[in-house]
C-alpha cells in the first residue's frame, strides 16, 4: 500500500514577503508586489516592472554570509525559503529525521542568469583568467537542491526539475511520488528564480510576452481580463515540506493539508503556445492518480499569466476537464499579486493552495475590473473570499508545452 503524503512545513520569498504571515496577509488583501524595475536601468527597454523581492539580505534569512557569495540569487532565494519551511516544520535532521531518508528537490525554470550575464562581461572586458572559478556552481540550474542539501544534511535522493515555468509544480510533484513508493520519509521541494535580470527582460519584452503597462505597475498583471497585455516577471522561491503521515505522525507535526495527486502531460504543439488539450489530460491525470470525482474539486490556483493566449488556452482546459462544473469552481490567479515567478511559481502557487485548504479563505484575483468574454468561469475577482474548500488544484505550464497538476486534500486523519 502507497504511503499517504501531507505538507508540514511552508516557506516562501517573494515580493509580497518573505514569511508565511506577511505573505499570506498580503495577498488576501489584494496587494500587489510589482513596481518599476531598481535593479538596473530600464530606460531603452519596452517593459519597465516587475515583481522584484526588494532590500534581499541572505543573511538575515539564515543564509551563511560567506557561502552567499558564491551562490546566484536564485540559489540564495531557494536556500532561504528552505530553511524557512524546515524551521516551520519543526525538522531537525539526525533528532526527529534520518537525515538519508530525507531528499530534496528546488528546481529552477532558468538557474543562474544573473551570475552568467556578470561574468561574460567580466570575459569581454577582462579576459578569461577574471572569470571566477565559481562561475559553474553558482550558475547551474541544480545547485539550490545542492545548496540545501549541504546546509540541511539531507543525504536521500536529491535531484532538480528544470521544466520553465511548471518546474516548481513537478518538484513537487515527483517529491509527493517519492515518498509515496517509499524511496524517502521527507522531502524539501519547490522552485526558485532570479531573473530580473537585463537580458531576461529584453528577451521576453522582444517576445512580446510581457505588459508594457509600465505606468502603472500594480495594475499591470491582470489575468482574465480583457484588457490585459502580458505577464508580469517575478522573483523568488516558493518550498514545502512534503512526509509520509506516519512520518509527520509520529514526531507530532502539524499538517498543513495532504497530497493526493499529481498529473504530468506534453503538448507535443508549439514551443511557446500553449495547448488547451494538453493542460486538461494533465488535469485528468491528477484527479484520476487522486481517486476521486472531477465535481470534488472546489478550487483552482490556475497558471493565469494575464497573457491575451494563455488565460484563454487554460480557461478552455478547465472546460474540457470539468464539464458543467467548470461554472461552479471557484478559481483564481494569484500571479495578478506576486507576477509571474517562473520556475518557482509552482512552489509558491503550492503554499498558497496548502493556506486556503487550511484557512478556509480563497485569494483573489486582482485587477479583473473587465473580465474577457472568452474567460468565463468564477475567477474570485479582486476580494478574497471564505470557503470550507475541501480538495484543491493547482497548474503550471511552461515553454516547451510542459504541464504539471497537483491537487491538495484537507487534512483529516
Amino acid at each position: 500500500m502507497s504511503q499517504r503524503v501531507v505538507v508540514t512545513g511552508m516557506g516562501v520569498v517573494t515580493s509580497l514577503g518573505t514569511d508565511l504571515d506577511t505573505f499570506w496577509n498580503n495577498l488576501l488583501e489584494g496587494r500587489s508586489g510589482v513596481s518599476l524595475i531598481e535593479a538596473f536601468d530600464t530606460s531603452d527597454y519596452p517593459t519597465k516592472i516587475a515583481a522584484e523581492v526588494k532590500n534581499w539580505d541572505p543573511e538575515a534569512h539564515g543564509v551563511d554570509k560567506k557561502e552567499a557569495r558564491r551562490m546566484d540569487r536564485f540559489v540564495q532565494f531557494g536556500m532561504a525559503a528552505s530553511l524557512s519551511a524546515v524551521r516551520d516544520a519543526g525538522l531537525v535532521l539526525g533528532e526527529n529525521a534520518d537525515p538519508e531518508r530525507v531528499g530534496v528537490i528546488v528546481g529552477s525554470g532558468i538557474g543562474g542568469l544573473g551570475t552568467w550575464e556578470e561574468q561574460h562581461t567580466i570575459l569581454m572586458e577582462k579576459g578569461p583568467r577574471r572569470v571566477s572559478p565559481f562561475f559553474i556552481p553558482m550558475m547551474i540550474a541544480n545547485m539550490a537542491s545542492g545548496q540545501v542539501s549541504i546546509a540541511t544534511g539531507a543525504k536521500g535522493p536529491n535531484t532538480a526539475a528544470v521544466t520553465a515555468c511548471a518546474t516548481g509544480t513537478h518538484s513537487i510533484g515527483d517529491s509527493y511520488k517519492m515518498i509515496q513508493r517509499g524511496d524517502a520519509d521527507v522531502m524539501i521541494c519547490g522552485g526558485a528564480e532570479a531573473t530580473i535580470r537585463p537580458i531576461a527582460v529584453a528577451g521576453f519584452s522582444n517576445m512580446r510576452a510581457m505588459s508594457t503597462r509600465n505606468d502603472e505597475p500594480e495594475k499591470a498583471s491582470r489575468p482574465f481580463d480583457v484588457d490585459r497585455d502580458g505577464f508580469v516577471m517575478g522573483e523568488g522561491a516558493g518550498v514545502l515540506i512534503l512526509e509520509s503521515l506516519e512520518h509527520a505522525q509520529k514526531r507530532g507535526a502539524r499538517i498543513y493539508a495532504e497530497v493526493i495527486g499529481y498529473g504530468m502531460s506534453g503538448d507535443a504543439h508549439h514551443m511557446t503556445e500553449p495547448d488547451p488539450d494538453g493542460a486538461a489530460r494533465c488535469m485528468k491525470r491528477a484527479i484520476k492518480d487522486a481517486g476521486i470525482a472531477p465535481e470534488e474539486i472546489g478550487y483552482i490556483n490556475a497558471h493565469g499569466t494575464s497573457t491575451p493566449v494563455g488565460d484563454k488556452s487554460e480557461t478552455t482546459a478547465i472546460k474540457m476537464t470539468f464539464g458543467d462544473h467548470a461554472h461552479k469552481l471557484a478559481v483564481s490567479s494569484t500571479k495578478s499579486m506576486t507576477g509571474h515567478m517562473l520556475g518557482a511559481a509552482g512552489g509558491v502557487e503550492a503554499v498558497i493552495l496548502g493556506l486556503a485548504l487550511k484557512n478556509g479563505i480563497l485569494p483573489p484575483t486582482i485587477n479583473l475590473d473587465q473580465q474577457d468574454p472568452e474567460c468565463d468561469l468564477d475567477y474570485i475577482p479582486n476580494v478574497p473570499r471564505k470557503a470550507d474548500i475541501q480538495v484543491a488544484l493547482s497548474n503550471s505550464f511552461g515553454f516547451g508545452g510542459h504541464n504539471a497538476t497537483i491537487i491538495l486534500r484537507k487534512y483529516e486523519a
